[in-house]
C-alpha cells in the first residue's frame, strides 16, 4: 500500500477522525485510525465503539490497500510538517514509513481486519435539515446535559421529531433547555432519541454555520449524520426521557423584561461572594427595583440593584447563579424575559427575539 498527497489534504480529515479516538483504550487498536485506499479515494475511520466517524478524501495517488496507524502520532507528524509539504506513506511488512522532504518517520501498524466497525443496521427514518439550524439547536441546549448522573438518560440530549419540527431538550434535573427548528418536510410520525454527551459534542464539531444540508438518519440504537464526504454514527442512550412538557410553568404571574448584558453583569458581580459550593443568589423583586444578593460562610455579602418596570407585589426567590448566567449566554437578542410565579416555582428565561428557545430553572432554598 502506498499513498501520496499534500499535507493539507490529510490534516483536516485526520483531525476530524482523531477527535473521536481516545488516548487510553482497553483495546490498543482503538487508538489507531483506519486508512483504506480504493482507486483514488482514501477513507479515514476512527471509533471508540460508542461513536464513529468516516471521512473521504478524493484525488489521492497510490496503490490500493488498508492499514491502521496510531491516530495521535500521525496527526502530530502532519501538524509538525511545513505547510504545502508533500507526504508519502508506504506500508511494507506491517511497518509504515512516512516521508516528507528530508523528514522520515516509522510507525508501528496493526491489521485493518481487526479494526471494529459500528454495525448500525437499518435506518427507520431520515430527514434533511440545514447545518446551521441543527448546530444552533444543539448549542442552545447542550450545556444543560447532566454529567455522570445515575439517571443515565439525563447524560445526553433528547432529539425529537414531530410534524415539521425538530426539537432538542436537555436537563440535569435542576434546569432544562428547550429549542426548536423548523423542517422543510413533514414527518409522518413522531420520533424521540437520546444522543449521549460525546455524540452531541462531536456533532457540534462537525456542523458549521452554512445553509448546506445535513442528513440525519434514525435507527433503533443509532443516529447517523451525513455531510459531504463525512459520515458520523453514534450509539443512542437506551432509556425513557422525562415528560419535559410537564416541567414548563404555565400562567406565570410575573414577567420582567431585562437588558441581557446588564442582567448578566450584575449576576456575575454578585456571584463573586456566593457560596462556592452551592452558588446561590437571592433575587428580590419590588416595585421599580430588582435586587440581587449573595453571601458566603465567611459572612461576606454582595448586593446589586437594577431598576425595572414592575408594579406588582414583592417576591423573593433563590437560584444557582451559574444556571441563570448559562441560560442568558445562550439567549439571542438584547432583552431577556424572566418569568416567575412564586418563591417555590421554577423560573423561565427566553428572548422576545427568539421564541424557539426556552430555559427553565428550579429555585433553591437559601
Amino acid at each position: 500500500m502506498q499513498i501520496t498527497l499534500k499535507r493539507e489534504e490529510l490534516l483536516k480529515p485526520l483531525s476530524l477522525v482523531a477527535g473521536v479516538v481516545e488516548r487510553r483504550q482497553t483495546l490498543p487498536i482503538l487508538s489507531n485510525v483506519l486508512m483504506r485506499l480504493t482507486g483514488d479515494e482514501l477513507r479515514l475511520s476512527g471509533t471508540d465503539m460508542e461513536v464513529e466517524i468516516v471521512v473521504e478524501v478524493g484525488g489521492v495517488n497510490g496503490s490500493d490497500g488498508e492499514i491502521t496507524l496510531p491516530a495521535r502520532k500521525l496527526l502530530d507528524i502532519c501538524r509538525a510538517l511545513p505547510a504545502d509539504a508533500k507526504i508519502e506513506l508506504r506500508i511494507e511488512k506491517q511497518k509504515a514509513t512516512i516521508k516528507s522532504g528530508r523528514s522520515r518517520f516509522s510507525l508501528v501498524t496493526m491489521p485493518a481486519v481487526d479494526y471494529p466497525v459500528i454495525e448500525a443496521g437499518g435506518w427507520e427514518r431520515s430527514l434533511q435539515v440545514p447545518q446551521k439550524r441543527l448546530r444552533r439547536l444543539l448549542e442552545k441546549t447542550q450545556f444543560c446535559m447532566a454529567q455522570q448522573d445515575v439517571r443515565y438518560y439525563l447524560n445526553g440530549l433528547l432529539i425529537e421529531v414531530e410534524d415539521k419540527r425538530l426539537r432538542g431538550v436537555a436537563t440535569d434535573g435542576h434546569r432544562m433547555a428547550l429549542s426548536d427548528c423548523t423542517l422543510e418536510d413533514r414527518a409522518p410520525d413522531g420520533k424521540q432519541v437520546i444522543v449521549p454527551r460525546k455524540g452531541v459534542h462531536e456533532l457540534l464539531r462537525l456542523l458549521d454555520d452554512s445553509d448546506g444540508a445535513a442528513e440525519l438518519r434514525f435507527g433503533v440504537n443509532h443516529l447517523q449524520l451525513q455531510l459531504p464526504g463525512i459520515q458520523f454514527t453514534t450509539k443512542l442512550i437506551d432509556g425513557r426521557f422525562p415528560e419535559y412538557s410537564k416541567v414548563i410553568p404555565n400562567n406565570q404571574s410575573v414577567t420582567l423584561s431585562l437588558q441581557r448584558d446588564e442582567l448578566r453583569e450584575i449576576l456575575s458581580r454578585a456571584a463573586i461572594l456566593s457560596n462556592e459550593k452551592y452558588r446561590g443568589v437571592r433575587l428580590s423583586i419590588a416595585p421599580g427595583i430588582l435586587r440581587v444578593s449573595a453571601h458566603n460562610p465567611e459572612q461576606e455579602e454582595a448586593q446589586e440593584e437594577l431598576p425595572i418596570s414592575y408594579e406588582g407585589t414583592e417576591l423573593e426567590i433563590g437560584f444557582n447563579v451559574n444556571y441563570i448566567i448559562d441560560a442568558i449566554g445562550a439567549i439571542a437578542g438584547d432583552i431577556v424575559e424572566l418569568g416567575l410565579t412564586d418563591a417555590n416555582s421554577s423560573c423561565t428565561l427566553m428572548s422576545p427575539d427568539d421564541r424557539d428557545s426556552q430555559y427553565v430553572i428550579m429555585p433553591m432554598r437559601l
